[in-house]
């Protein structure tokens, strides 16, 4: 229209007084990363949301699961803990506490890590996870991170809730092996979970990995019972279940003597083998995210 003012006599910033200019910003070309290092802005924030996420329903994610596992303390500390039976130079209750300390944090790790990614599958919000700028390696450090933290969180409850039972006297003989074992068993548990949510299409899949994978091996890895009183051949078998060396070496921790071997040297190899299996886990873990297998098709 004639009225209308052409670009040439547009009043620019410069002509305002006390107006401010800003240079001219410029984007980056497609296709070229603009976060060169690691997203740490990201991998905090979806870390804080899977936090946030089971810490709103604290009483089932953390106070539940310490109770139900409490409960085993109770049933076997009466049906094989009286008459002053001891196990390891110490009464049955101390014994087995510490196992069902570890073990509670172990099912809970994989609880929360294969929760989550599955939900998503299924409801359709699997995109709010792949699409964020995350690559595979913070997506996987995120989610079993937020794993772990649940599974401390049910350790430490778990243990103020033994303590108060009258015949479970817990000490620190080697922090190291409580903090290393702790940890190891429950990324191991997390990283399997993590897995079993990529692999599975629905809930009852996760729940079958559950019920016949991850129950038998926690309840039959020496959590109530020293492997030497079973057979040799059972015995064997037992010494392939990882879960044996975790609670072996957890129980360690407290009382300064397991059933993994004779000497220390036993248990710090037990150690230094469960940090090798983590760390293939977690390489096998990537390397399935990276290809998206069930995630992209």
């Amino acid at each position: 229209m004639a009225d209308q003012p052409s670009s040439a006599e547009l009043i620019s910033p410069a002509q305002i007084p006390g107006a401010r200019s800003f240079p001219a910003r410029t984007f980056p070309a497609m296709g070229e990363p603009v976060i060169h290092q690691v997203n740490w802005i990201g991998l905090k924030t979806l870390y804080m949301k899977e936090v946030r996420r089971f810490f709103k329903v604290q009483t089932q994610t953390i106070w539940a699961p310490a109770i139900t596992t409490m409960l085993f303390l109770v049933i076997f500390s009466v049906a094989l803990g009286r008459g002053g039976k001891e196990v390891l130079g110490v009464n049955f209750a101390t014994f087995v506490a510490p196992g069902l300390i570890v073990m509670g944090m172990m099912q809970n790790a994989f609880a929360n890590a294969s929760f989550s990614f599955l939900s998503g599958k299924i409801q359709g919000t699997i995109i709010d996870f792949l699409m964020p700028p995350l690559t595979e390696g913070e997506l996987m450090l995120a989610m079993t991170s937020a794993a772990v933290t649940r599974a401390i969180l049910v350790g430490l409850a778990l243990t103020g809730a033994m303590l108060l039972w009258p015949d479970v006297h817990l000490r620190p003989a080697h922090p190291w092996a409580i903090v290393w074992f702790g940890l190891m068993g429950s990324f191991f548990l997390a990283l399997l979970g993590f897995l079993s949510s990529i692999w599975a299409e629905k809930f009852d899949h996760n729940a079958a990995v559950t019920n016949f994978v991850i129950a038998p091996l926690s309840l039959l890895s020496g959590t109530f019972y020293v492997i030497d009183n079973l057979a040799p051949a059972f015995q064997t078998i037992s010494r392939f279940n990882p879960f044996f060396y975790v609670i072996s070496g957890f129980r360690f921790g407290f009382l300064g003597v397991s059933d993994i071997g004779d000497t220390n040297t036993a248990v710090l190899h037990s150690a230094i083998g469960l940090g090798v299996l983590n760390a293939a886990l977690a390489l096998v873990t990537y390397l399935v995210l990276r290809s998206g297998w069930k995630l992209k098709s």
